[in-house]
């Protein structure tokens, strides 16, 4: 498994954003919220993924952008965790809904406490 966060993996389509808002599933661990939804679509990557952190939530777009910055990096060395017990293909939208800058430390275990809920909620529902 590369470590890796490319382009391809990136979720960028509006339609799919838009389908995933309108019909997407969601698992929160504050302050991490996870949107996901199940797509029929092929791709060489089991999962597309976005990030967001809402200016509502964080006004300075310099403290956005390091947290999005955080949330890539956790994603990126944790994704393992998720890929290897999917077997459909899901787009995925972290959302930060917390005032205060996390320590990537601490961001990091949220990340793995979301993976786990996740896992859990499409093993309770039958979709994996």
């Amino acid at each position: 498994m590369k470590y890796t966060l490319g382009k391809d993996e990136k979720l960028k389509s509006r339609k799919l954003i838009e389908h995933l808002f309108g019909e997407g599933k969601r698992v929160k661990s504050f302050p991490l919220q996870l949107i996901y939804l199940q797509i029929s679509h092929d791709s060489e990557f089991p999962i597309k993924v976005g990030f967001s952190v809402p200016k509502r939530v964080v006004k300075l777009a310099v403290d956005r952008n390091r947290i999005k910055r955080m949330m890539r990096e956790a994603y990126r060395l944790n994704k393992y965790l998720i890929s290897e017990n999917i077997k459909e293909p899901y787009i995925f939208m972290f959302i930060y809904t917390s005032k205060e800058e996390p320590k990537y430390a601490d961001l990091e275990e949220i990340f793995k406490k979301v993976f786990v809920k996740f896992l859990s909620k499409i093993e309770e529902d039958g979709q994996n």
